[in-house]
């Protein structure tokens, strides 16, 4: 009796073409968002020192970032900003005249088929760093915190965002910020929820650029613990019940376990954030000559596609587009 032969798929590799058209995954430039700091004044375009790679850009700048962004096919931007000033509940991130709020009108006139989302949190503009309202012990006040992120989301859906993306990690924070951007009449604005937002150790070159590192302690009574699976998953499923349009995952690849889980327990869409500190990881060893720069660009990121995200947010988008439209 003759075996039943084991199916190889060796013939089928051998060409290219249909390799290409039998891939399972695929990762193209539209799967892509591009992160940018925003920061006041005109002409500027600062290089960050400890983000290699990475800049500052003022409102009349930001041509130069967006325009070989969209032209290599990026059409969704990040937004974080610098303010002009910061106080203890940061009220500049409600300010109209802020960084963010005018990069949103500039680019919703200048790039018009783009889509926007606006980073929503408190860390960027508070004098001590912490990700919203200071109770007396020091701790977050988590439901005063609320009132502040829902101003700023209204303030920054006024202002042209299409998205706004909570990043704070407070409990209920999606159902607040929705409720208020109906209640103001932004019904069609979406939330990408920070969902699975870890307190990791891959955000340093992050905090120098957005001038969010905290004053005192740390984020972990509020950034989910990377020991705890089931509670990650939980608490980001919470954010799926409030009303998020688009969860997240961060940072990407060292939770892409966390990514397929996740993936298995809804049907919305998510993106993986590949974070500053992943950054520098692939900067490093490309810089060292340990990583050959174009391939090992395409297999990270692909990774975080394959798990499950329907997007990537990298801060090598422009550059990564480039190589998959050449490819």
């Amino acid at each position: 009796m003759t075996a039943f032969p084991v199916v190889r798929m060796r013939r089928i590799r051998q060409n290219a073409t249909i390799r290409d058209m039998l891939a399972e995954v695929t990762l193209e430039p539209r799967h892509l968002i591009l992160p940018i700091f925003v920061c006041p004044g005109e002409g500027e375009a600062r290089a960050i020192p400890s983000f290699p790679g990475i800049s500052h850009w003022s409102v009349d700048m930001l041509p130069e970032i967006a325009g070989p962004a969209i032209e290599n096919g990026v059409k969704a931007f990040l937004l974080f900003g610098l303010p002009t000033y910061k106080d203890e509940d940061g009220t500049s991130a409600f300010d109209a005249g802020q960084p963010v709020q005018r990069a949103l009108g500039f680019l919703r006139e200048s790039y018009p088929d783009t889509f926007l989302i606006a980073d929503t949190c408190m860390c960027e503009y508070t004098d001590h760093g912490h990700c919203g309202h200071l109770s007396a012990d020091g701790s977050v006040d988590n439901d005063a915190t609320l009132e502040l992120l829902s101003k700023a989301a209204v303030s920054q859906a006024k202002a042209g965002a299409h998205m706004v993306a909570p990043s704070d990690m407070m409990d209920g924070r999606v159902a607040a910020i929705r409720d208020a951007l109906d209640r103001e009449g932004f019904s069609g604005t979406g939330i990408m929820s920070y969902a699975a937002k870890h307190a990791s150790a891959f955000y340093g070159p992050f905090r120098d650029a957005a001038g969010s590192a905290p004053s005192f302690g740390d984020r972990r009574g509020y950034q989910l613990p990377p020991m705890n699976p089931r509670e990650i998953i939980r608490d980001a499923l919470l954010d799926a019940d409030e009303g998020a349009d688009i969860l997240i995952v961060k940072p990407a690849v060292p939770y892409l376990d966390i990514a397929s889980k996740l993936r298995a327990r809804t049907d919305l869409p998510m993106a993986g954030y590949i974070v500053s500190g992943e950054y520098m990881l692939l900067h490093s060893a490309i810089s060292a000559g340990a990583l050959e720069r174009s391939r090992g660009l395409l297999e990270y990121h692909t990774a975080v596609r394959r798990a499950g995200c329907d997007l990537v947010i990298t801060y090598f988008a422009t550059e990564l587009a480039g190589l998959l439209r050449r490819n």
